[in-house]
């Protein structure tokens, strides 16, 4: 009975201290640990994009130099779309992989990016209760992160890049949906409890996900 009473307390607490972080309010000027990382866009606050919190000010503005892509993970062939967009098939119940590429080419003479971030996010989710930004129905298995700069890959020879595999299944509930891929590229000393620090250049990407029944 004690062990009960124990286990019951430690979440109550723990719903109560997820409840003040859910519902604390921040301004675009907020330094919150909460509301500066990944999973802070559209999870702990209404943020849209990493903007919120973090600088824009990098060296890696020109696009002729940034790689930012969508592959498929058995031919590694690009997603991308003749407009720009890209574009992930899946049968329903069946799981694709992809690997997201990001970084600067080879022929970059700029000192490059030291860590770079990214985040899917369906941003009509933003604002709701669900926990998961990523397209409802989707099962995603890592659907955003953080990675220092320096993964190999056939056909990025000796640019810097990080990759990011995920498998992405649509369930039985899923329907076609847009994603806004957030990307950013950084110096790597943006600091907990001071997200402003450092060097970053963000970019967005628009991401279509298709049932295929």
């Amino acid at each position: 009975m004690k062990t009960k009473i124990i286990a019951a307390t430690v979440l109550v607490i723990v719903a109560i201290a997820i409840t003040q972080v859910t519902n604390s309010e921040f301004n675009e000027n907020s330094n919150s640990v909460a509301y500066a990382y990944p999973p802070a866009v559209g999870i702990f606050g209404n943020a849209k994009n990493c903007l919120a919190c973090h600088v824009n000010n990098g060296t890696w503005k020109d696009e002729d130099k940034t790689i930012i892509d969508i592959l498929d993970n058995d031919t590694k062939k690009s997603l991308k779309q003749p407009d720009g967009t890209y574009l992930i098939e899946v049968e329903r119940n069946k799981v694709r992989k992809v690997i997201t590429v990001i970084g600067r080419t080879a022929d970059d003479t700029a000192e490059a990016p030291h860590r770079n971030a990214f985040l899917f996010i369906d941003t009509t989710t933003i604002g709701t209760s669900s926990l998961s930004k990523f397209a409802p129905g989707w099962d995603v298995n890592l659907s955003l992160g953080c990675k220092l700069v320096g993964d190999k890959l056939a056909g990025y020879e000796n640019a810097k890049i990080t990759k990011h595999p995920m498998s992405v299944m649509p369930t039985d509930n899923a329907k076609d949906a847009e994603l806004v891929l957030q990307v950013m590229l950084t110096d790597g000393k943006t600091l907990k409890g001071n997200a402003e620090e450092g060097k970053a250049n963000y970019f967005e990407r628009i991401v279509k996900l298709q049932v295929i029944d």
